[in-house]
């Protein structure tokens, strides 16, 4: 279990983890969300004793980083696949990791196979993909058979076997009991493989709730398409019932405060046919729009 406590990091004037709290619970993918400079990368350095906190504390298991006696065996973690020196092969990379730790070398073939690098074991780092780096820093994660793993951005630079080879991933890990904290900037798949999410924002905790619960609290949560021969027709014998319609450049109406039910009932009445009605699912991107967007640091200009 990851357990942060009012942790924070100062850098001169600068806050970049103001106060933060939460708990990552064995047996879970919990996602870290946040706009670029929210402090996301600080808090996981921190979690690894690679940045001292100003203040407050974050423990794996009831003990700080540096206070593990096999770190590797403890915690593994994939900050940046680059951070390997481009004249060693994979196999060697990870051999003088195990070798750190007393790993066996069976359990970097382990990895090895575990990763699908078996073809490009035996070359160097150099040469490699950004998939094939990520694949390697992963393998590194997994060496020590940590009850604990970090990743950040896990599937960049993947092709699509390689992203859901991760997404089952990462829901094995947490199926076997271990810790998965994973931080990344891709909410499709966040929502497919998290089960709780730590949204943060200038440092501070926005969010800390399943995902059902963010998608719940989305905007399009409750949101009723439909598409018929009498849109206008419609939105009027909704509006007068009390449902807020927004009419669409498609011929859609979006509804709130109507079900399903109610809004094809309304459409029987006027005869019109439908041809489209679903209620619309909250989106986590939705629901994480909403929470951060006061807390964006760096926001792009509009066009010209």
């Amino acid at each position: 279990m990851i357990a942060a406590e009012a942790l924070t990091k100062r850098y001169g004037t600068t806050t970049a983890v103001d106060g933060l709290s939460f708990t990552a619970q064995p047996g879970v993918v919990t996602g870290f969300l946040g706009p670029n400079g929210a402090g996301k990368s600080t808090t996981m350095r921190m979690v690894l004793g690679l940045e001292r906190p100003s203040a407050g504390t974050v423990t794996v298991d009831g003990h700080r980083y540096a206070d593990l006696p096999a770190p590797l065996r403890a915690v593994g973690a994939m900050l940046d696949a680059r951070s390997v020196h481009p004249g060693r092969t994979a196999s060697r990379h990870l051999l003088a990791l195990a070798r750190t730790h007393g790993i066996p070398r069976a359990r970097v073939e382990e990895v090895i196979g575990l990763t699908g690098l078996e073809a490009v074991a035996g070359k160097r780092v150099k040469g490699f993909s950004l998939g094939m780096g990520q694949r390697l820093g992963i393998a590194a994660a997994l060496l020590g058979d940590p009850a604990t793993v970090l990743f950040d951005e896990p599937v960049n630079g993947l092709d699509a076997d390689g992203v859901l080879w991760v997404r089952r991933l990462v829901r094995d890990l947490a199926a076997e009991g271990r810790t998965v904290f994973l931080s990344s900037h891709l909410m499709h798949e966040l929502a497919l493989c998290a089960d709780r999410v730590v949204v943060i924002g200038r440092g501070r905790l926005l969010a800390d709730a399943s995902v059902r619960e963010l998608l719940d609290r989305s905007r399009d949560a409750g949101l009723v398409r439909v598409r018929t021969t009498e849109p206008d027709v419609l939105a009027q014998a909704l509006t007068r019932s009390g449902a807020d319609v927004a009419p669409r450049p498609d011929g859609v109406l979006h509804v709130r405060g109507a079900s399903v039910e109610e809004v094809g009932a309304a459409a029987g009445r006027i005869g019109a046919t439908v041809l489209e009605l679903a209620a619309e699912a909250g989106s986590l991107e939705a629901a994480y729009l909403e929470l951060t967007s006061g807390s964006v640091q760096y926001r792009a200009g509009g066009s010209r």
